[in-house]
């Protein structure tokens, strides 16, 4: 008997987010195990700059995922040009800092919960609407946060509620779907060093402060989340559903 396969050779994977720092890392760590990845962002030039860099047999599908309503056809898209995906991973989110309460917009509220619950609701939906169709089991990787537990800091109170959501939505959608053989886990990073975390506005002294909160004593990178999220969509998790795996240092630990 063979324990440790990944069992992605052929498959076809969304990620969304595809082309930015953590997406783009997912994408390499699926394309390295076999699959055949469907990168999925904003823009098309960066999600063929991205599925051209990853090498043959993956491709580029801009869309603004907050058309909801596009998002059946994305999948259509998708299917007719690598196949039918089998595995689905939401990277994409969005954050807008505001650290008055008193002064959060609808607005902010809006752009944030569409994009990172709405959206990723519409497209889990359209996802395993496929796979009932054609009677085939499948996996989702969902992209929380730290901050669904901690409550987030730093203006990010508003972005950490959409993240507290996605993790009790995952773990309903596990119960919901297990029954058709589509798995839902998620993966909750930390503290990673990215454009969302850190910028050009971002002194030393501040990264210095942030490090020393994380037992590990460093921040996390993009490529951190590629072990956890390529075993939660693979065979080797196949008894896993309903998880939130923790990816932060130590920073959270539960």
């Amino acid at each position: 008997m063979t324990h440790l396969t990944w069992g992605l050779q052929g498959k076809t994977v969304i990620v969304t987010g595809g082309a930015g720092a953590i997406g783009r890392a997912v994408c390499e760590g699926f394309a390295e195990a076999g699959a055949r990845v469907a990168v999925v962002d904003l823009s098309q030039e960066a999600c063929d700059r991205t599925a051209a860099d990853l090498g043959e047999g993956h491709a580029g599908f801009a869309a603004n995922l907050r058309e909801v309503s596009r998002l059946p056809d994305l999948v259509a898209r998708i299917e007719s040009t690598l196949g039918l995906p089998t595995v689905l991973v939401n990277v994409a989110g969005i954050i807008l800092r505001n650290p008055d309460l008193l002064a959060v917009t609808e607005a902010e509220w809006d752009a944030q919960h569409d994009v990172n619950l709405k959206a990723l609701f519409f497209l889990c939906q359209a996802f395993a609407a496929r796979l009932v169709a054609t009677g085939t089991p499948g996996s989702i990787v969902n992209y929380s946060s730290q901050g669904w537990m901690s409550g987030g800091f730093g203006g990010s109170v508003v972005y950490n509620a959409t993240k507290g959501a996605v993790t009790t939505m995952t773990r309903g959608m596990a119960r919901s779907w297990a029954a058709r053989g589509i798995r839902v886990n998620g993966v909750a990073p930390g503290l990673v060093e990215t454009p969302m975390l850190v910028n050009a506005d971002t002194t030393p002294e501040q990264v210095a402060a942030l490090e020393a909160s994380i037992p590990l004593g460093r921040l996390g990178q993009p490529a951190d989340h590629v072990g956890a999220t390529v075993f939660l969509a693979s065979d080797m998790a196949a008894y896993m559903t309903g998880a939130m795996v923790n990816v932060s240092g130590g920073f959270l630990m539960y």
